[in-house]
């Protein structure tokens, strides 16, 4: 009988060691694998996109057959792949399908542009940040707005932003007297809302901006950064909403650690540099 319970213990013991070892390992890392999988719009230039070819070093897309991925993020994947051992792979996901992807492990990580707010740090840990990006609005050269000093100067004006950002859910609504219309699906419907004169201006961050004057050169941007007319946030608002960051699941401190250990490395000027390549390269500037 002794010999029974004490074999039984054993079996326990080994169970309870390969358990924890799992949690240690694939279940969560996602990465035991060798394999990081990034999830990412591939449309949101010049942060994600779609190209036909692997120019520029763009990554295959592996949910969208014969299509390529390439932009800041990617670049910013490519890194933390590179300096991990890890290979690559990116897989293209909707906006509002991004964070769940994340909770439900269907991706290891998500680098989107995603903003690290408190909202979304209640259901992911976000490593990084990536970027720091100003927050401006656009809006375009023969606009009466276009002149505009601070936010109270855009009172009455019509103004959109992409669904689920905090453009639209937290800055839209500091402008007084603006009259916002229904959020849009993506940043490129938000910019042809502009350009066709659906809404008199949109919120964005400083890199989308830029990379909408090169496909749009009537378009002008208002940034108010530094005055008395910005957007108003507290200090850590204003870091929640600006900051870009990584998104993992919840606990994955392995991950998570592996990743800021890239990130830690670089400077505010090494994540510019990258970002105004992403910018010289993206697919709106061959046209």
């Amino acid at each position: 009988m002794n010999r029974i319970i004490a074999l039984l213990l054993l079996v326990a013991a080994v169970f309870t060691l390969v358990s924890c070892g799992g949690s240690q390992g694939g279940t969560v890392t996602g990465v035991e694998d060798g394999v990081l999988t990034v999830a990412m719009e591939c449309a949101y230039e010049p942060y994600n996109w779609l190209q036909t070819t692997d120019a520029n070093g763009a990554v295959p897309v592996s949910n969208v057959p014969n299509m390529y991925a390439n932009g800041y993020d990617v670049m910013i994947a490519k890194l933390i792949c590179e300096q991990n051992g890890w290979d690559l792979e990116i897989i293209q996901s909707d906006w509002d399908s991004l964070v769940p992807g994340v909770q439900s492990r269907t991706f290891d990580a998500v680098i989107a542009g995603q903003s690290m707010t408190a909202e979304r740090s209640k259901e992911v840990d976000f490593a990084g940040p990536y970027f720091y990006a100003t927050i401006v609005c656009l809006t375009t050269q023969d606009s009466p707005y276009a002149s505009a000093k601070g936010l109270a100067d855009l009172a009455g004006g019509t103004c959109t932003a992409q669904l689920g950002s905090i453009w639209y859910d937290v800055c839209l609504p500091q402008i007084t007297g603006a009259v916002m219309q229904p959020a849009t699906e993506t940043t490129p419907a938000m910019l042809m809302a502009l350009e066709s004169g659906t809404v008199d201006f949109v919120c964005t961050d400083m890199p989308t901006a830029q990379a909408a004057l090169i496909a749009y050169p009537d378009m002008v941007i208002l940034d108010f950064s530094g005055t008395d007319g910005d957007f108003s946030f507290t200090e850590e608002e204003r870091a929640e909403n600006v900051n870009i960051g990584v998104s993992v699941f919840k606990g994955n401190k392995v991950l998570f650690d592996a990743i800021n250990d890239v990130l830690d490395d670089m400077t505010a000027d090494d994540f510019n540099d990258l970002m105004a390549e992403a910018i010289r390269i993206q697919p709106l500037s061959e046209g």
